[in-house]
Protein backbone atom coordinates (compact mmCIF):
# COMPACT_ATOMS: atom_id res chain seq x y z
CA UNK A 1 0.00 0.00 0.00
CA UNK A 2 1.07 3.56 -0.55
CA UNK A 3 0.13 6.82 1.06
CA UNK A 4 0.42 9.49 -1.55
CA UNK A 5 -0.28 13.18 -1.57
CA UNK A 6 -0.40 15.55 -4.56
CA UNK A 7 0.86 19.02 -3.75
CA UNK A 8 0.29 22.47 -5.15
CA UNK A 9 1.41 25.91 -4.00
CA UNK A 10 3.48 26.64 -0.94
CA UNK A 11 1.94 25.64 2.35
CA UNK A 12 -1.29 23.63 2.31
CA UNK A 13 -2.77 20.20 1.90
CA UNK A 14 -5.96 19.97 -0.11
CA UNK A 15 -7.13 16.41 0.45
CA UNK A 16 -6.41 12.76 0.00
CA UNK A 17 -7.37 10.05 -2.43
CA UNK A 18 -6.66 6.46 -1.64
CA UNK A 19 -6.65 3.19 -3.51
CA UNK A 20 -5.89 -0.18 -2.00
CA UNK A 21 -2.29 0.20 -3.05
CA UNK A 22 -2.25 3.99 -3.02
CA UNK A 23 -2.86 6.40 -0.19
CA UNK A 24 -2.83 9.92 -1.62
CA UNK A 25 -3.46 13.53 -0.72
CA UNK A 26 -2.73 17.04 -1.93
CA UNK A 27 0.05 19.19 -0.49
CA UNK A 28 1.76 22.39 -1.52
CA UNK A 29 5.44 23.07 -2.21
CA UNK A 30 6.73 26.33 -3.63
CA UNK A 31 3.86 26.80 -6.14
CA UNK A 32 4.57 23.43 -7.78
CA UNK A 33 2.34 20.38 -7.92
CA UNK A 34 4.05 17.34 -6.44
CA UNK A 35 3.02 13.86 -5.37
CA UNK A 36 4.13 12.64 -1.96
CA UNK A 37 3.93 8.88 -1.56
CA UNK A 38 4.44 6.79 1.53
CA UNK A 39 4.48 3.03 1.02
CA UNK A 40 2.46 1.08 3.58
CA UNK A 41 3.58 -2.52 3.54
CA UNK A 42 1.28 -5.48 4.13
CA UNK A 43 4.17 -7.91 3.85
CA UNK A 44 4.08 -10.59 6.49
CA UNK A 45 0.53 -9.74 7.54
CA UNK A 46 -2.26 -12.33 7.36
CA UNK A 47 -5.15 -9.91 7.08
CA UNK A 48 -7.65 -12.61 8.02
CA UNK A 49 -6.22 -12.38 11.55
CA UNK A 50 -7.38 -9.59 13.90
CA UNK A 51 -3.86 -8.74 15.13
CA UNK A 52 -2.57 -8.35 11.58
CA UNK A 53 -5.53 -6.17 10.58
CA UNK A 54 -4.88 -4.01 13.65
CA UNK A 55 -1.20 -3.70 12.68
CA UNK A 56 -2.14 -2.60 9.15
CA UNK A 57 -4.63 -0.10 10.58
CA UNK A 58 -1.88 1.35 12.77
CA UNK A 59 0.43 1.62 9.75
CA UNK A 60 -2.28 3.38 7.74
CA UNK A 61 -2.99 5.85 10.57
CA UNK A 62 0.71 6.68 10.87
CA UNK A 63 1.06 7.13 7.12
CA UNK A 64 -2.03 9.36 6.98
CA UNK A 65 -0.57 11.56 9.73
CA UNK A 66 2.72 11.82 7.85
CA UNK A 67 1.11 12.60 4.50
CA UNK A 68 -1.14 15.26 6.03
CA UNK A 69 1.75 16.82 7.91
CA UNK A 70 4.85 17.43 5.81
CA UNK A 71 5.08 14.25 3.75
CA UNK A 72 8.55 13.56 5.15
CA UNK A 73 9.89 16.47 3.10
CA UNK A 74 11.30 19.69 4.49
CA UNK A 75 9.95 21.80 1.61
CA UNK A 76 6.30 20.90 2.31
CA UNK A 77 4.13 22.52 4.93
CA UNK A 78 1.43 20.76 6.92
CA UNK A 79 -2.17 20.94 5.80
CA UNK A 80 -4.10 23.99 6.97
CA UNK A 81 -6.66 21.43 8.19
CA UNK A 82 -4.61 18.40 9.28
CA UNK A 83 -7.49 16.68 11.09
CA UNK A 84 -9.78 16.85 8.05
CA UNK A 85 -6.95 15.72 5.78
CA UNK A 86 -6.10 12.82 8.11
CA UNK A 87 -9.71 11.67 8.40
CA UNK A 88 -10.21 11.80 4.64
CA UNK A 89 -6.97 9.98 3.90
CA UNK A 90 -7.66 7.27 6.49
CA UNK A 91 -11.29 6.86 5.45
CA UNK A 92 -10.33 6.62 1.78
CA UNK A 93 -7.69 3.99 2.58
CA UNK A 94 -10.14 1.88 4.57
CA UNK A 95 -12.77 2.14 1.84
CA UNK A 96 -10.30 1.24 -0.89
CA UNK A 97 -8.80 -1.70 0.98
CA UNK A 98 -12.28 -3.14 1.58
CA UNK A 99 -11.03 -5.59 4.23
CA UNK A 100 -13.74 -6.35 6.83
CA UNK A 101 -11.32 -6.69 9.77
CA UNK A 102 -9.66 -3.42 8.83
CA UNK A 103 -13.09 -1.77 8.69
CA UNK A 104 -13.85 -3.14 12.16
CA UNK A 105 -10.70 -1.45 13.47
CA UNK A 106 -11.83 1.81 11.89
CA UNK A 107 -15.27 1.49 13.50
CA UNK A 108 -13.71 1.16 16.94
CA UNK A 109 -12.83 4.86 16.79
CA UNK A 110 -15.28 6.19 14.19
CA UNK A 111 -19.05 6.28 13.90
CA UNK A 112 -21.18 4.63 11.23
CA UNK A 113 -21.93 8.15 9.96
CA UNK A 114 -18.22 8.88 9.54
CA UNK A 115 -17.79 5.58 7.72
CA UNK A 116 -20.72 6.37 5.42
CA UNK A 117 -19.27 9.84 4.71
CA UNK A 118 -16.07 8.13 3.56
CA UNK A 119 -18.01 5.68 1.42
CA UNK A 120 -17.11 2.73 3.63
CA UNK A 121 -19.64 -0.06 3.31
CA UNK A 122 -20.58 -1.44 6.73
CA UNK A 123 -24.05 -3.03 6.55
CA UNK A 124 -22.92 -6.52 7.60
CA UNK A 125 -20.56 -5.11 10.22
CA UNK A 126 -23.17 -2.83 11.75
CA UNK A 127 -25.43 -5.80 12.44
CA UNK A 128 -22.73 -7.55 14.49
Amino acid sequence: MYIRMAARGALSVFGAAVACTLFAGNVVAKDNNVIVTIRVSTEGLDLSQPAAAHELYTRLKNAAREVCAHGNRVDLEPSPSPVACYEKALGDAIRSANIPMLTRNYLETHTLQQAAASGISVPELAAK
